[in-house]
């Protein structure tokens, strides 16, 4: 089973690499939901900004996750991948 912070460096490279490549798959997306669910329902995240960016994060993946042009819509949010990805490299726990 994974920690939080297991589960944290997993989102980091979901988002980053989205962010870098400007593209990525919509099993990506439901990874991202799945791991943001698990994030907050484990509530042992205490920094604020990662908790405030979570619940973007996982509209961002839901949005995408029904995009009709997935990599489009990545290439769209880019900057806001780049932030959150910033973000959460900067956790602390």
């Amino acid at each position: 089973m994974l920690t939080a912070k297991d589960q944290i460096h997993v989102l980091y490279d979901l988002l980053s690499e989205q962010s870098e490549d400007c593209c990525g798959t919509h099993s990506e997306c439901q990874q991202i939901q799945r791991l943001v669910r698990s994030l907050l329902s484990k509530k042992n995240i205490k920094d604020e900004d990662v908790l405030r960016i979570l619940p973007e994060i996982y509209e961002y993946s839901l949005q995408a996750e029904t995009s009709q042009d997935l990599n489009e819509y990545i290439m769209t949010n880019q900057p806001q991948l780049t932030q959150w990805a910033s973000s959460i490299q900067n956790i602390k726990y």
